[in-house]
Parts: structure tokens; sequence; C-alpha cells
């Protein structure tokens, strides 16, 4: 079973690369594999990774020697990965942001545009604005 090769690597610096992660476990032995996630938005590290290794043996070696070792001024965190855990159809992180509002707007609008009211019309059919006589109406009817 692949699951007992592969190890779950986190508290990594941002700035490592794939190729010092596998450089770093080799000790332990036949690295098969570096998978380093990336933020989808930046292309950065997320700071941890997946190593698997040839053998179940050499990945509990791996656990065994790394696990709260220093690579770039952190603490690395190694453990065997557990499985990914299936997820109904539709019922994912979108973005990394949560939820959303639906597309019906803020403050209870949605279809803005297409009320009931037919032409919007010019400033006329807004009525009395209110206080607006005494500065000598609006701004584009001055000189």
């Amino acid at each position: 079973m692949e699951s007992n090769r592969r190890l779950f690597v986190g508290n990594l610096p941002y700035q490592v690369l794939e190729r010092d992660i596998e450089d770093q476990f080799r000790g332990a032995g036949v690295v098969v594999s570096v998978n380093l996630m990336l933020d989808k938005m930046t292309g950065r590290s997320r700071g941890f990774a997946f190593v698997e290794f040839s053998t179940p043996e050499e990945a509990n070696k791996a656990v065994e020697m790394f696990h709260g070792k220093d690579l770039g001024g952190r603490a690395m965190t190694v453990n065997m990965a557990r499985p990914r855990e299936e997820r109904p159809p539709g019922d994912r992180p979108r973005d990394g942001y949560g939820g959303g509002g639906g597309g019906s707007g803020g403050y209870g609008g949605g279809n803005r545009g297409f009320r009931e009211r037919g032409d919007r019309g010019g400033r006329s059919d807004w009525g009395d604005r209110g206080g607006r006589e005494d500065r000598g109406g609006w701004r584009g009817d001055r000189e």
C-alpha cells in the first residue's frame, strides 16, 4: 500500500524547493517523489510537502531521523501521511475564501437592473431633492 510509504512534511520554510527536500530526505532511503504544495494565486510554497519513499521501512526511518529537525531555520513536522478524505461532489472549498453570497448582491438586492418600475428617466423624475435651490441648482447648471 502506497500510503505507508508516503510522509507529510510540514513547517517548511516558504523558500524551500522540491530538490532541497529531496536532498534532505535522501539520507533515509530512496526518495520516489516529492510533492511541494504551492499556492494557486502566488505560486509560492504553502509550507508543506509530501515525500514518498520506495519502502515503508525507509519512510519510518525518515520520520525518526527528521521529525523536529531544522531545515532553513524551522523545525520540520514529519508524519506518516493520512489518506485523503473523500468529499461529496460540490462540497469542496472555493478558492480558499469560504462560501459566497450566490450573486444576490448586498443589502437585500438581487436583480437590481430589472425592477418593475419602467424607465428611470432623468433628473426630472426624481422629485424634489431638497436643499438644492438655495445653492443655485445642480453643479452642471453653474457657469
